[in-house]
């Protein structure tokens, strides 16, 4: 057993995110394991760029609203408590509303040594207009 040192606050780069975006490190998979958890804290209005994941991610809101935006337009509106998956390959987008801090707990697998792919890319900036879209609790 070992207890890990934590790693200092993050602050997310701008060509990932709009607004301010803070994330603590929670694991980074030492082989065999390739399991990523962060805990990212998004200031009101904040968001992340348009991304994909090679192997998929899950996202655990702690705090907030967490917005889920989707290529064809849709954003959901996910709640505390509630945990949200994004399929590999599938382009999203997630931040919080603009009149509160959000929280989620995102985990993601890195992709296996023999496969090249990024486990995360990166895209564009989520437009205002993507961003503003209406919201939908329909899942």
């Amino acid at each position: 057993m070992e207890f890990v040192k934590p790693q200092p606050t993050g602050k997310g780069p701008e060509d990932w995110f709009n607004g301010d975006v803070w994330f603590d490190v929670i694991h980074a998979g030492q082989e065999p394991s390739r399991l990523r958890a962060n805990m990212v804290r998004f200031a009101p209005g904040a968001r992340t760029a348009w991304h994909h994941h090679a192997v998929g991610q899950t996202l655990h809101v702690v705090a907030g609203t967490a917005l889920i935006g989707t290529r064809d337009g849709t954003v959901y509106a996910a709640q505390p408590g509630e945990t949200v998956t994004c399929p590999p390959g599938e382009e999203h987008w997630h931040g919080a509303t603009e009149d509160r801090f959000m929280q989620h707990l995102a985990l993601w697998d890195g992709t296996a040594p023999d496969d090249d792919r990024p486990e995360t890319t990166w895209l564009g900036h989520v437009t205002d207009e993507q961003y503003g879209a209406p919201r939908t609790r329909s899942h």
